[in-house]
């Protein structure tokens, strides 16, 4: 798993949970799922076109950084982190970028090689590889995507609320990563917006080892 960031220079900033799902190849072959609910959580990521939220990061050792996520479909997503966060994680429909402005390099990933790939391909059958699991209220819907065979992966598991003005009556509250070693990553979204107009301007980066924009 790449670091995310020298903690020395920035001890705020440790081990995001989007990098901890960039890292990992594409999650498979998981226990069957219910499949009413699975079925719901396919449309619901069917139903997005673009969605924007605020979120909400916490490590392991409640260290909170916030930032705004933006998704377009197909395949473009943003985690722009606060001021005086300089990392910058971005999918331009291709590829998926780590950016960090402080050392000044730039990591790329295919999207497809992600369980963010969960997101941006939601044309895809989820079946596969994720699990729902049971929660203590009847309105949540909680699908774990873990790999038996490969338990140095980790586990996410992604966090739906029942909503009848959301896409497919569901509304994406966030998600949990535990690594293999234990350590958990939460990310929780507020202020939902969903299919409004996104720019493809919206998923540029400037690249600090040139300084000149890239697409």
């Amino acid at each position: 798993m790449p670091a995310i960031c020298n903690s020395e220079k920035n001890p705020v900033f440790s081990r995001p949970l989007a990098l901890s799902m960039l890292a990992a190849p594409l999650l498979v072959a998981a226990a069957p799922a219910p499949a009413p609910e699975l079925a719901q959580v396919q449309q619901h990521l069917k139903g997005i076109s673009t969605m924007t939220a605020d979120f909400t990061q916490e490590d392991r050792n409640g260290r909170v950084v916030t930032g705004v996520l933006t998704l377009k479909q197909p395949g473009k997503i943003r985690f722009q982190y606060e001021k005086g966060v300089p990392q910058l994680i971005v999918a331009d429909g291709k590829s998926l970028y780590f950016i960090d402005y402080q050392v000044r390099q730039v990591q790329r990933w295919p999207t497809g090689n992600s369980p963010l790939r969960v997101l941006l391909d939601p044309g895809r059958d989820i079946s596969g590889y994720a699990q729902v699991k049971p929660t203590a209220d009847s309105r949540v819907i909680s699908v774990e995507i873990h790999d038996p065979k490969h338990p140095e992966y980790g586990r996410i598991t992604m966090v739906f609320q029942k909503d009848g003005t959301a896409p497919a009556g569901l509304k994406l509250q966030g998600w949990v990563a535990l690594d293999a070693q234990n350590n958990r990553t939460t990310i929780r979204l507020a202020s939902q917006r969903f299919n409004g107009p996104v720019a493809d301007s919206a998923f540029r980066w400037n690249d600090p080892r040139t300084q000149v924009r890239t697409h």
